[in-house]
């Protein structure tokens, strides 16, 4: 019996074919889903929208490998987050002040001390973050603020669901306990964490 061939969407098969404005098509259609996944990866820089230009880039250059064996949403964000990893890894090399990777978008329903608060959560958060390993920070954010499941995660960054658990119970752990020692922080963190009954597997921690 044959096997019967991915069904691609149309848009990407003309993209493959290098129809540009096709491209401009399938740019606008998701970009809006990559701009929020790198933002909530990086948080509030200054070169955000450098990085969506860079995702794109990467989905223009390879999206004659995407051959519709997984939804294009889970290979699209496979290159955004690989994307994310790569601009964290080079960033690592080079010093970067607080001031400059920390520009949280003014909010004008909140009075000035209420937004100035707000400000220095957002700062101390992306703080808490930044200090977990990378492999941990990655599905933390996946998980917690871009509401993937386990298996989604897995199939991003390359690892066994049971492995993306793992990461995460201990990504929770120590997070909840930087949050407890942050003052902008120390209320927000069992609101923010919640209960959870998911206990780390028999494999190490990664």
């Amino acid at each position: 019996m044959a096997a019967f061939a991915p069904k691609v969407d149309p848009l990407i098969s003309r993209c493959q074919l290098g129809d540009k404005t096709a491209f401009r098509e399938l740019f606008h259609r998701h970009r809006g889903d990559v701009g929020r996944i790198v933002q909530r990866m990086l948080g509030p820089v200054p070169e955000v929208e450098d990085i969506i230009q860079d995702v794109f880039i990467q989905v223009y250059r390879t999206l004659q490998d995407f051959q519709g064996n997984s939804k294009f949403s889970t290979w699209l964000y496979r290159v955004a987050v690989n994307t994310v990893l790569m601009h964290r890894r080079a960033q690592q090399s080079r010093p970067v002040l607080v001031a400059e990777s920390t520009r949280p978008v003014p909010n004008d329903r909140l009075e000035p001390d209420e937004e100035a608060a707000r400000r220095e959560r957002i700062r101390a958060f992306y703080a808490v973050l930044d200090r977990l390993p990378e492999k941990k920070r990655t599905v933390f954010i996946l998980h917690e603020i871009e509401g993937m499941n386990p298996k989604e995660i897995a199939s991003l960054v390359h690892a066994p669901a049971l492995t993306v658990r793992t990461r995460l119970f201990y990504a929770r752990r120590d997070i909840l306990r930087m949050m407890q020692q942050e003052p902008a922080l120390a209320s927000l963190a069992s609101e923010l964490l919640g209960s959870d009954d998911d206990q780390p597997s028999s494999e190490e921690e990664s």
